[in-house]
C-alpha cells in the first residue's frame, strides 16, 4: 500500500501524523510512505529522519493526495484538501463530524472512506486514539486558562495557587472524563481549589478516592451547576459524547451568573462544546469576550505541543495504521471490531449513527459490519 503523511495545515498546527519510527514499520513492511516536505518540522523531526528509514519526500499536498491509497493525517481535511481526496480513498485523522456540516458533506462527496480516531473502540469500549490528545488537552486546558486569568488578558487578574494569606482560584471541571481528571491533576498541582462535576457516581467515587484533598467532586445538576458557576474563576469545559455533539450545559443565560473576568476553556469545541457561546478559535486570535467572560475556544489545543503531542500520537495510532496497510481496509476493518467502530463516513454514505442523527441524515451500516 502507498500511505500518505501530507503537512498539516490548520493555523498554528505542528503536529505531523507519523514519526520517523512509524515510517520504519510500515517500510520493513514492504508499504511505500509519501511524506510531503517539512511536514515534520513542527516536531522536530527532519526530512532526513524520513528519509533514513525509507520514507519518500515529496513536494506538496496534492502530490501526496495523487498517489496514496490511505492518508494519515492529524487534523481534518480543510476545504482544499477535500477537494483532492479521491473515491475509495482511505483517510485516517480526527475528524469530530458532529461539529461540522460543510467537513461531513465533502467527505460524503468525495466517496473516501473516512476511518475517525475519535470513535475508534478497544475491547474494553475505550477510546484509545482519543485519549492521548485529550490528556495532552486536559493539561493544557489549565496552562492556558491560568494564562488568560492574567488581567492584561482581560481575566480576573487571580493566581490560580494564590499566596499564603490569599486563597486561591476556584476552578469548576465539567466532566470527570481523561480530560477533566488530567485538568484536575494541573490544577490541584498548582494549589487551586477544584471542584469535578460529572453525571456518572461511580466515576466520582473514583476521582473522590484517588485526588488530592483540594479536589472536590459535586454530582451535575442544574442547580448545582449554577452554583458553581456563580462562583468559578475558571471553567473547563471536558465533557465527551463519542461521535456526537456536545450537550450544552453552560448557556448564554448563565453567563450572567458568572464573575466577570471569569475563563471558560471549552475543550470540547471541536465537538460542538458544552458552553452555548463557545466558537472554534486558533492559537494565533485564541480568546474572545462574551458578556464580559473570557472564552478560549481553540480547537487544536495539542497542536502548540507539537513534538509531545506528536509522539503520543503516534504511539496510539500506528498499530491501527500498520493493520490497515496490512490487511487493507475492508479485512482489517472486518477483524476488529473497534477499529471498524471509526468508520464514520464509507463511499458516499454515512456509517456512524450518532453523525447521522446530528444532521438529520440517512444511516447506513458500514460494509464491513454485513
Amino acid at each position: 500500500m502507498i500511505v500518505g503523511i501530507p503537512k498539516e495545515t490548520k493555523t498554528h498546527e505542528y503536529r505531523v501524523s507519523m514519526t520517523a519510527v512509524g515510517v520504519d514499520e510500515l517500510v520493513r513492511r514492504g508499504h511505500a510512505v509519501l511524506v510531503q516536505a517539512e511536514a515534520g518540522t513542527g516536531s522536530g523531526i527532519s526530512d532526513d529522519e524520513y528519509t533514513a528509514v525509507g520514507g519518500t519526500i515529496v513536494d506538496s499536498a496534492s502530490d501526496v493526495f495523487a498517489k496514496a491509497d490511505m492518508i494519515v493525517k492529524v487534523k481534518e481535511p480543510l476545504a482544499p484538501e477535500r477537494k483532492m481526496m479521491r473515491d475509495g480513498q482511505i483517510m485516517f485523522t480526527y475528524f469530530h463530524f458532529a461539529a461540522d456540516r460543510e467537513l461531513t458533506d465533502g467527505c460524503i462527496e468525495s466517496g473516501s472512506i473516512a476511518i475517525a480516531y475519535e470513535t475508534i473502540t478497544d475491547t474494553q469500549g475505550r477510546l484509545p486514539l482519543l485519549t492521548p490528545m485529550s490528556e495532552v488537552a486536559g493539561k493544557m486546558s489549565i496552562q492556558e486558562g491560568a494564562k488568560f486569568l492574567e488581567k492584561p488578558m482581560e481575566g480576573r487578574g487571580i493566581l490560580l495557587g494564590g499566596v499564603p494569606g490569599v486563597e486561591p482560584a476556584q476552578v469548576l471541571i465539567i466532566g470527570g472524563g481523561i480530560v477533566g481528571t488530567n485538568a484536575a491533576k494541573v490544577a490541584a498541582g498548582l494549589g487551586a481549589k477544584v471542584t469535578i462535576m460529572d453525571v456518572n457516581v461511580d466515576r466520582l467515587r473514583y476521582l473522590d478516592d484517588v485526588m488530592p484533598a483540594n479536589v472536590h467532586t459535586i454530582y451535575s445538576d442544574r442547580l448545582a451547576m449554577h452554583k458553581y458557576l456563580a462562583t468559578s474563576d475558571l471553567v473547563v469545559g471536558a465533557v465527551l459524547i463519542p461521535g456526537a455533539r456536545c450537550p450544552i450545559l453552560v448557556t448564554k443565560q448563565d453567563l450572567g451568573i458568572m464573575q466577570p473576568g471569569a475563563v471558560i476553556v471549552d475543550v470540547g469545541v471541536d465537538q460542538g462544546g458544552c458552553c452555548e457561546t463557545i466558537r472554534p478559535t486558533t492559537h494565533e486570535d485564541p480568546v474572545y469576550m462574551v458578556d464580559g467572560i473570557v472564552h478560549y475556544g481553540v480547537a487544536n489545543m495539542p497542536g502548540a505541543v507539537g513534538r509531545t503531542s506528536t509522539f503520543a500520537l503516534t504511539n496510539a495510532t500506528l498499530p491501527y495504521a500498520l493493520k490497515l496497510a496490512d490487511m487493507g481496509y475492508h479485512d482489517a476493518c472486518a477483524s476488529d471490531a473497534g477499529l471498524a467502530a471509526g468508520v464514520n463516513v464509507e463511499r458516499g454514505k454515512i456509517t456512524y449513527k450518532p453523525v447521522a442523527d446530528t444532521f438529520g441524515l440517512d444511516y447506513t451500516p458500514a460494509s464491513v459490519a454485513n
